[in-house]
């Protein structure tokens, strides 16, 4: 069945890409939840209308995450953390840590934009995190967890 996603959809697609998935994927959790629409032959045309209207905006939103990711480059971020006498920090660090840290030194990054290789972050260490500001910009930063 093919869709045409309203959001960006985690391991699926981004906003505005008309996908093909299964059938009950769509019906029960894609269309329901306001994810995404039918594309029918007259959604579609909507669809490239919207999509050919909007390209100007879209254009200066690419500029904007290129000039966002420019800046971000050469960021490290050092983190604090209880920690064992072994490295091993007591709970993790995760995506809303980075984002909160990001936040001080004045980059509004939304947690969601944020990856980290694993999960979260269990020991002492220098981790990358990826930060994902377009569909066709992201940007790599070192994360430095240090014990307290």
């Amino acid at each position: 069945m093919d869709i045409i996603l309203k959001e960006d959809v985690q391991n699926l697609g981004h906003k505005d890409d008309i996908i093909s998935v299964k059938n009950g994927y769509a019906r029960n959790y894609l269309i329901p939840k306001g994810f995404a629409t039918l594309a029918t032959t007259s959604a579609r045309k909507a669809h490239q209308e919207i999509l050919r209207q909007r390209s100007h905006k879209l254009e200066k939103i690419k500029e904007q995450a290129e000039e966002m990711a420019k800046k971000l480059e050469g960021v490290k971020i050092e983190l604090g953390a209880k920690t064992s006498t072994k490295g091993k920090i007591f709970g993790s660090v995760n995506n809303i840590q980075i984002a909160e840290a990001l936040a001080e030194k004045g980059f509004d990054v939304d947690r969601k934009q944020i990856t980290i290789d694993s999960d979260a972050i269990k020991e002492v260490g220098s981790y990358k995190a990826k930060i994902k500001l377009h569909r066709d910009v992201q940007v790599d930063i070192e994360v430095e967890i240090k014990g307290e």
